[in-house]
């Protein structure tokens, strides 16, 4: 039997199903037919092999089994006992809640049972301020980008916190609920825990709350990734099982009836929530994430069997000690066998293990003793408007024993003398005034410890300085932003895992083209960015916000020149919850890459511009110099008031595509890409870019400077006077060059004359033929170059004459 399951579903996660299952049964093929029981698939027949998602329960032999069974009971066992003091204190501290109204007999029948309020104040403030901070109307998820910043990851961001937002606020409808009852028990005991699967029934995430007596870890586990065992403990009827078993989800075992049976922690926890608590007719699953080392699953490498003990899931039934299912608790493709995550444990103020401390820890002494005087309080004020006492045997009040209203005599026989000698009350008090200021000082400083103290504003000036303020409430609310922070975190890793659901069964396209800010996403779009909690960990309450807000507020006042104002007030407004706080503050973050022309309209109309490092930053400073220096446009804008802040923001815009311009020059001249702009860079990496970037900006100023030379030439060459120079100049040259060929002319000759002077006596009459010939060739050759130099003479002459005539034109002109 095999069955296909989804990647991060839980193994148990299937609390969800409906009582009545919704069975199709699909014949694929004569040997194998395929079940689908509320979205699960369960395939019966066809191959007999096993599959990683598989129950192992089914082929693990029963001796093996039992031994761990046995070992795993206890070690559960083992668990609750070392948490039982915790837990005592919980139980205990549940009474104070007073969720039951009692009719106390002691110390007389209907005295005073009324229960102080300070821990259901304390814990319905947090809850409430809590649930406000991490689930605003627009959703608990923002986004961030993975890497460097571009336009698709910035769209893909927008997407993905959009998709996430939808499925948490209006597809996963179990999620505020199950959130607020966990900041409930959060906030109670200190501690509760998040389960997050893949449910096949509801074909989507789910996200349910667990109480913390529900989740059991060993006495050790400093967290929930590095504990050796982590137990749930489920309660389920028997037709939930039943039907989990017939899905092949649970191993078809004969449990018997429920062990209807509570210990005495779950009939203390439903007595003292005001639940009767005699039997419950449930079987009690034990789910435990535990590592193993499997007989026949052994971990191993190349040499057999290492040891190492692997995770998996085991869910025993209490009762009868039998075990429902193994599985594989880790991915299939992965070779480290890391184990899957399905819980996250949410903390109030951390102690020395791994169980935190919640209000009934903290102050559910305070609570106590703020109730024992509350009720001495209005039990002697009850006392002395009501006081007993004695009378004697013979005195007889006629009628009955009813109080006396007011305005009524009763007649009374006396034995003897009168009645206040027949009579006497006992010296009952009045409600003692050091109980009363007591009960006030154990009430504040229980409120203080708690978090759930009030500001007093009326013991502060009106004219108090921010910071002054801001310090008060700082300290006010110094353990509940602590607090906070905590939950903060948490969040944040059940949001991830949440994405990590959405991302498996996102598709890979999208069905239609979305537009920026749909609630659509592909499954690319949750790979290129993070998602964090829109709560803010150093804030816990809005009025902090504020105060924080209005104290940069006034000190940006004294240097608005270093503060960014526009973004100082934008982030006010999103605090303060203002709608489309975009719309009323627009910056430059907000804007999208414009066209040259787009821009130079926004300019002109007061509207913020920006530069994006991938436009063409050329072909936008040339269409910004035309339209400053167009005739029209200026002679235009200046007639506007506002000229000169037109023309300083579309030089400032200038100035930013500049320095984009100059980047991508540096990087041409390094030969690599920079990290972006505003991403940190660790120090090593600094140093070393800044060298480089230090080379490749003297070689470019370099560059610079020789095309400025040549243009700087280029305009000489059109001065009149400059080529008068240059006419001269090129005389000259000529004239050296006529020199310099007479001069070679003139030793070719001594050369030849030498030669034919050292002949041999033999060959005189030929040297002198020769020598006569070579006199006249010389001659000839000489007159030649001559004249040469003569007529090339003449024609710079000439060529001088006519660039002074020329010259002396233009110049009358």
């Amino acid at each position: 039997m095999s069955m296909h399951k989804s990647l991060y579903q839980a193994p148990q996660g299937l609390d969800s199903l409906e009582s009545e299952p919704d069975i199709e049964i699909e014949i694929e093929d004569p040997e194998s037919v395929t079940i689908g029981i509320d979205g699960m698939e369960i395939e019966i027949g066809g191959e007999d092999e096993e599959g990683f998602d598989d129950n192992l329960a089914e082929y693990i032999d029963d001796k093996v089994m039992n031994q761990m069974v046995g070992d795993l009971i206890s070690d559960y066992d083992d668990d609750v006992s070392s948490r039982r003091d915790w837990m005592q204190t919980y139980v205990d501290g549940l009474e104070l809640l007073g969720m039951k109204i009692e009719e106390r007999t002691d110390p007389w029948a209907g005295a005073c049972g009324v229960y102080h309020p300070l821990l259901s104040e304390a814990l319905v403030k947090f809850q409430a301020e809590t649930i406000m901070e991490i689930m605003p109307a627009s959703g608990p998820v923002k986004t961030e980008i993975i890497g460097k910043d571009t336009p698709e990851k910035r769209e893909a961001a927008i997407r993905v916190q959009a998709d996430m937002n939808y499925q948490i606020t209006d597809v996963m409808n179990e999620y505020r609920p199950e959130t607020e009852r966990m900041l409930w028990g959060l906030g109670l005991c200190g501690n509760a825990f998040k389960k997050v699967y893949y449910d096949p029934s509801l074909e989507r995430q789910v996200s349910i709350f667990i109480p913390a007596e529900d989740v059991v870890v060993p006495y050790g586990a400093a967290n929930l990734e590095t504990a050796e065992r982590v137990t749930h403990v489920m309660r389920k009827t028997e037709n939930e099982v039943r039907k989990l078993q017939v899905a092949g989800f649970y191993l078809d075992v004969d449990l018997g009836e429920p062990n209807n049976t509570m210990d005495e922690v779950e009939k203390k926890i439903a007595e003292k929530q005001g639940f009767r608590a005699t039997s419950d007719d449930r079987y009690k699953l034990l789910e435990m994430h535990v590592n193993l080392d499997l007989e026949g699953y052994e971990h191993e490498d190349e040499d057999g069997p290492t040891g190492i003990a692997l995770p998996y899931v085991v869910t025993i039934e209490k009762g009868s000690n039998k075990v429902l299912s193994i599985r594989r608790n880790w991915n299939e493709d992965d070779k480290t066998h890391q184990k899957r995550q399905h819980f996250v444990h949410y903390g109030y103020v951390p102690g020395f293990g791994f169980y935190c401390f919640g209000l009934i820890h903290l102050v559910g002494a305070f609570a106590k003793s703020s109730t024992s005087l509350i009720r001495q309080l209005v039990d002697a004020g009850t006392l002395s408007n009501l006081p007993g006492g004695f009378k004697t045997r013979g005195l007889r009040v006629k009628g009955d024993d009813t109080p006396i209203a007011p305005a009524e005599f009763r007649d009374v026989d006396v034995p003897s003398g009168t009645i206040k000698d027949n009579i006497m009350t006992l010296p009952y008090k009045e409600p003692s005034q050091v109980l009363q200021s007591l009960l006030g000082t154990i009430v504040e400083e229980g409120r203080r410890f708690a978090g759930a103290a009030d500001i007093q504003i009326s013991d502060m000036s009106a004219n108090s300085p921010v910071g002054t303020t801001l310090a008060i409430l700082e300290r006010t609310m110094k353990v509940m932003s602590a607090v906070q922070a905590r939950i903060h975190y948490s969040l944040k890793q059940e949001l991830r895992l949440l994405k990590n659901i959405i991302a498996d069964y996102t598709p890979e396209e999208y069905s239609y083209e979305p537009e920026l800010g749909d609630r659509q996403a592909k499954k690319s779009d949750y790979d290129m960015v993070d998602v964090i909690p829109v709560s803010d960990p150093n804030a816990a309450t809005l009025s902090q916000k504020v105060v924080q807000y209005q104290a940069v507020i006034q000190l940006a006042q004294t240097a608005p020149q270093i503060y960014d104002m526009k973004y100082l007030h934008r982030q006010m407004l999103d605090v303060l919850g203002i709608k489309n706080a975009d719309k009323l503050v627009k910056l430059e973050d907000d804007e999208k890459p414009l066209d040259p022309i787009s821009e130079n309209m926004n300019a002109v109309s007061g509207k913020p511009m920006k530069a994006f490092i991938y436009q063409d930053h050329d072909a936008h400073i040339a269409a910004h110099q035309a339209f400053m220096t167009d005739p029209v446009v200026t002679k235009t804008i200046g007639q506007n008031p506002l000229a000169n802040q037109i023309m300083a923001a579309l030089q400032a815009h200038m100035a930013e595509h500049l320095g984009f311009q100059y980047r991508s020059q540096i990087e041409k001249q390094m030969g690599v890409t920079m990290p972006p702009p505003d991403k940190p860079l660790p120090p090593e990496v600094e140093v070393e870019l800044s060298r480089l970037v230090a080379m490749a900006s003297q070689q470019l100023l370099q560059i610079h400077k020789g095309e400025a030379a040549q243009a700087q030439a280029a305009e000489q060459q059109k001065d009149p006077v400059v080529q008068m120079q240059l006419a001269d100049q090129k005389l000259k040259e000529a004239e050296v060059q006529r020199k310099s060929a007479k001069d070679v002319a003139d030793n070719q000759y001594r050369m030849t004359a030498l030669e034919a002077k050292t002949a041999s006596e033999d060959a005189a009459l030929t040297a002198k033929t020769n020598m006569e010939h070579m006199k006249l060739q010389a001659d000839a050759e000489k007159h030649a170059i001559t004249d040469r130099a003569k007529v090339a003479s003449e024609k710079l002459k000439l060529g001088v004459e006519v660039a002074k005539e020329n010259a002396r034109l233009q110049g009358k002109k």
